[in-house]
C-alpha cells in the first residue's frame, strides 16, 4: 500500500498527556470522515512510527503523523489537452482555466474536459491523485481554479471557504453604465422552479452577497471588479442581472437569454403557496425583506430599487468579439493547508475580454469624435 507524504504533528509541553484523537481533530485539523479512513489503514495514523488506536495519550515530543493512501482518478479518461499552471506543489495545483472548457466530466460529457487534461498530465509525471476541484467555474468563464491533490487539502481548503475566508476576486463586463463607484448586492439566489438549470434571486434562496467596485465605464457598457463572500451557482451573473446589468455575452442571464425565457413562462412571475402566501418566482424579484443592493459610493444616493442603479440593459449581440459571457476570475487566495502561509494567485485578463474592452474604448472614442 503506497501513501502520500504524511502530515505531521510534533506534541509539545502544553498538550502532554493529550489524547491521541484530539491531537488528530484539534491540532492537526482532520475531520471525523478522514479520521474514520485513516483509522483503516496500516500506517494512516502513527506515533513515533507505530500504529496506535485514537484513544491513547500522547506525551510531549511524540512525533504523530497522519498517512493517507494514494489515490486515483479511473474514472476520468487521460486525454491530452493543453493547460496552464500557475503554482504546483505536493499539495496544491493551480491553473488558469480557459473559457469554453468544462471542469469535470458530466453526463454525454467525458472528455475535452480540464480534469481529462491534468490526469493526462499527471500521469505523464508518474504520479497518482485524485481529481479534487476546490471550487468550480462555469465552462465559459476563465480563470484561477485551485485542485486539491489529497482529501485533507480538499477538507481544509472548504472549510476555509465556508467561512469565507477564501479571497475570490472577478472582473466582469457588463450592459449598460453601473451608476454608483462600489456596492454590495445582498440578494437569496435559489433555482427557478419552472427551470431548475436556471438560477433566481428570491428571499426564500440561499444566502448570497457579492461586492462590486467600478473599474472602468464606457458608453454602453462597464467594467466592474467583483468579489463574492459566497459561493452560489452563478452567483455573479444572477447579480448582475438582478443590478439590471447582465453579463454581455452571457446566453442564459443576458438579454433575450433562457432567464428571460422562463419569466415569460412564470406569467405574472407569483405562485401562491399551500398556505395562500406569495412567492416570487421571476428572475429578479422586488427588492423586500433579505434583498438588499447597497450603494457605498460616497457621490452616490442610496439606492431604493434595483433599477435606480442603473441604465437600460442593451442588446447583447452588439458585441461581436465575446461568444461567451464575460467574466475572468482574475485571483484567488487561500491559506496553503500545510504551511500555513496565505497565498494569492493570479490569471492575467485573456484575450477575448482585452479585445472587447479595446473595441468599447474605440467605439466610445469614435462617438465623442
Amino acid at each position: 500500500m503506497s501513501y502520500y507524504k504524511p502530515l505531521e504533528y510534533i506534541v509539545p509541553t502544553e498538550d502532554d498527556g493529550m489524547v491521541l484523537r484530539t491531537i488528530l481533530q484539534k491540532r492537526m485539523g482532520i475531520s471525523r470522515k478522514l479520521l474514520s479512513r485513516l483509522k483503516l489503514t496500516e500506517q494512516g495514523i502513527t506515533v513515533n512510527g507505530e500504529r496506535k488506536y485514537i484513544d491513547v495519550k500522547v506525551r510531549a515530543g511524540d512525533r504523530v503523523a497522519a498517512r493517507m493512501e494514494m489515490e486515483a482518478s479511473d474514472d476520468i479518461l487521460p486525454q491530452p489537452l493543453p493547460i496552464d499552471i500557475l503554482y504546483e506543489d505536493d499539495e496544491l495545483l493551480v491553473l488558469n482555466k480557459e473559457a469554453g472548457m468544462i471542469v469535470h466530466p458530466t453526463h454525454g460529457h467525458y472528455t475535452d474536459t480540464l480534469a481529462n487534461g491534468v490526469v493526462h498530465y499527471w500521469r505523464e509525471k508518474g504520479v497518482s491523485f485524485r481529481f479534487r476541484p476546490v471550487h468550480r467555474l462555469d465552462q465559459e468563464t476563465s480563470g484561477v481554479l485551485a485542485v486539491a491533490k489529497n482529501p485533507y487539502v480538499h477538507q481544509q481548503i472548504s472549510e476555509e471557504m465556508q467561512a469565507h475566508g477564501l479571497k475570490k476576486e472577478y472582473v466582469a463586463l457588463v450592459h449598460g453604465v453601473i451608476g454608483s463607484d462600489e456596492g454590495t448586492v445582498d440578494a437569496p439566489i435559489d433555482r427557478n422552479p419552472l427551470a431548475p438549470h436556471v438560477r433566481i434571486v428570491t428571499p426564500t434562496g440561499y444566502p448570497a452577497v457579492t461586492h462590486y467596485r467600478v473599474e472602468r465605464r464606457f458608453r454602453e457598457a462597464t467594467l466592474a471588479r467583483l468579489w463574492l463572500e459566497t459561493g452560489r451557482t452563478h452567483q455573479i451573473r444572477v447579480h448582475m442581472r438582478h443590478l439590471g446589468h447582465p453579463l454581455l455575452g452571457d446566453k442564459m442571464y443576458g438579454p433575450g437569454g433562457t432567464a428571460d425565457e422562463a419569466d415569460k413562462a412564470a406569467a405574472e412571475g407569483r405562485i401562491p403557496e399551500a398556505d395562500g402566501s406569495q412567492q416570487w418566482h421571476g428572475a429578479s424579484a422586488p427588492l423586500s425583506e433579505g434583498i438588499t443592493v447597497a450603494d457605498r459610493s460616497a457621490t452616490q444616493p442610496q439606492p431604493q430599487a434595483a433599477s435606480s442603479v442603473c441604465q437600460a440593459a442593451l442588446p447583447a449581440a452588439d458585441y461581436a468579439p465575446l461568444g461567451r459571457q464575460a467574466l475572468h476570475a482574475c485571483t484567488l487566495g487561500l491559506t496553503h493547508p500545510v504551511t500555513r502561509q496565505w497565498m494569492e494567485f493570479h490569471a492575467p485578463l485573456p484575450a477575448d475580454m482585452e479585445c472587447c474592452i479595446k473595441q468599447l474604448a474605440q467605439s466610445e472614442a469614435a462617438h465623442e469624435a
